[in-house]
């Protein structure tokens, strides 16, 4: 068979839901291939953009087009990353470059696929997708692609993994191609967004007819059973990465993805996507998760590892201090005191921990409270200062506009964030948006936020008045504002974000 991952999605890594899957098929000797679409297709974008040079019409574009290679080239360098201004201008050239080679209402970039007529929230929307491939701007390349590998190696299925709403649309194209052009194939769709979907309770299946296989939630038991592979439930396999370009990524070194576990071993707090959809907190042995990195820290020599785990456990941490696994290595963390003991983030540090991703939220107890984070806003300030003073960068994640929250709260998290200002490598701010199945949905008038029946989130009445338009005023004009925070803004890499951030602390080490 053949293993997609189709385009966009930030290009920095090799895909990690493939290959967990090739891992599987591997195991049992199944013939396959694995196709990155995505970085193949947006490569094939960027070699489109060169000609345009002489065609553009304003210096900015031109310029992009012209660069367009070397940017991709300079982004695979370290010496690109010494320099966050040099990086910023390469990565938003880049992007620019691909947005501009394509036209009629569609805007790609570097991690972004938007058509004006067509919606990823749709499903009739995703059907005209799949209808009319010919549209997509990717299909002279996966027709092309698709089509040699298809006849070259008589495949019998393909299976798409569809993790992010940047990705739909190409996917349903691809799909679409494939029926068309190969009706007998047999079509297998999963990933985190299409499980997200079909934890929806008022999911309906609307691709009968087109998708053979819909999979919710980790693919490789399901996948080999319908390949007609009996296993035992359970079974852990070892990502296989070797078939994926790994030296082609726009990363200046390798960059080894690996989740741990699946799931939250938190799964408490309010309005949170894995409580909502009720998705299972399923971790590997951490045996199993020292042996898996060896081997693929042995296979792959990486640069740095990315721990993908929605929290890396303390009993993963604890054995990463004790056994360190000899490169870089950065991943989530829960805030919690755990981190506030210095010779433990020190030991942390010195295995190799280069960065680690809070997701505080908020800097006001009684919203951490009310959102049952677990999270004391003391301890909170005690891990910033400890990690700091240890050596380890932080990458915060607020979130604003909660139900818990008002104008007064917010205030409160910006004066925290003003406190340990020092102690913040990087920060994301983002909006709250409301699951619309989560369980405490019904306590509040909600009406429609997205128009679509795929849609994840809805929109709600503020119980007290702080809307998104009052928290976009805030945000905009104060919080951002400030120039402080301004300053820690700054620091964080356009597209890539969290993904390219750790590269930036390599360079200081």
């Amino acid at each position: 068979m053949i293993l997609i991952h189709p385009p966009v999605a930030k290009p920095s890594e090799p895909p990690a839901g493939v290959a967990r899957l090739a891992g599987a098929l591997s195991t049992h000797r199944i013939r396959h291939t694995v196709l990155d679409a995505n970085l193949e297709g947006l490569l094939y974008l960027i070699d489109c953009s060169g000609p345009l040079t002489a065609t553009s019409s304003d210096k900015w574009t031109s310029r992009s087009f012209r660069n367009a290679s070397d940017n991709y080239s300079s982004l695979r360098n370290w010496q690109t990353y010494l320099n966050i201004d040099r990086y910023k201008r390469a990565v938003i050239d880049l992007d620019h470059a691909i947005e501009k080679s394509v036209e009629n209402g569609v805007v790609i970039g570097l991690a972004n696929y938007k058509d004006s007529t067509l919606s990823p929230l749709r499903s009739a929307d995703l059907i005209k997708a799949s209808e009319r491939p010919e549209i997509n701007h990717f299909y002279p390349y996966f027709s092309k692609r698709l089509r040699e590998l298809i006849e070259k190696n008589s495949y019998s299925s393909a299976g798409f993994s569809l993790n992010y709403l940047s990705q739909a649309l190409s996917t349903f194209a691809m799909i679409g191609f494939m029926r068309r052009s190969f009706p007998e194939t047999k079509i297998i769709l999963g990933g985190g967004l299409v499980t997200s979907w079909m934890n929806n309770p008022e999911w309906k299946d609307p691709f009968t007819g087109l998708v053979d296989h819909i999979i919710d939630g980790p693919g490789e038991g399901q996948l080999l059973s319908i390949l007609g592979i009996d296993e035992t439930n359970g079974t852990q396999y070892t990502p296989a990465l070797e078939s994926l370009p790994l030296n082609d990524y726009l990363s200046p070194g390798r960059i080894l993805p690996y989740s741990a576990s699946g799931g939250c071993y938190w799964k408490r707090c309010s309005f949170c996507p894995e409580k909502a959809e009720d998705n299972p907190y399923i971790p590997l042995a951490v045996d199993r998760v020292m042996e898996d990195l060896d081997s693929l820290i042995m296979d792959t020599k990486p640069s740095l590892v990315h721990l993908l785990d929605n929290a890396i456990s303390p009993a993963l941490l604890n054995r990463l201090a004790a056994e360190p696994p000899g490169v870089p290595w950065y991943g989530f963390a829960r805030v919690s005191g755990l981190l506030t003991d210095f010779e433990f983030c020190r030991a942390l540090k010195d295995s190799g921990c280069v960065m680690l991703k809070l997701g505080l939220e908020s800097g006001d107890q009684t919203v951490l409270d009310k959102m049952q984070k677990g999270t004391d806003i003391e301890t909170a300030s005690l891990v910033l200062k400890t990690l700091k003073k240890a050596g380890i960068s932080t990458y915060v994640y607020l979130l604003f506009g909660t139900p818990p929250e008002t104008l007064t709260e917010a205030r409160n998290t910006l004066e925290f964030v003003l406190r340990h200002k020092d102690e913040t490598g990087f920060l994301n701010v983002a909006l709250f948006n409301m699951p619309v199945c989560g369980p405490e949905m019904s306590g509040y008038r909600t009406s429609s936020f997205y128009e679509g029946d795929l849609s994840l989130y809805t929109d709600f009445t503020h119980p007290q008045g702080w809307g998104r338009k009052q928290v976009r005023q805030f945000l905009d004009n104060e919080f951002k504002r400030h120039p402080a925070i301004s300053a820690i803004l700054q620091k964080d890499p356009p597209v890539f974000t969290s993904n390219h951030a750790p590269l930036f602390v390599m360079q200081h080490e």
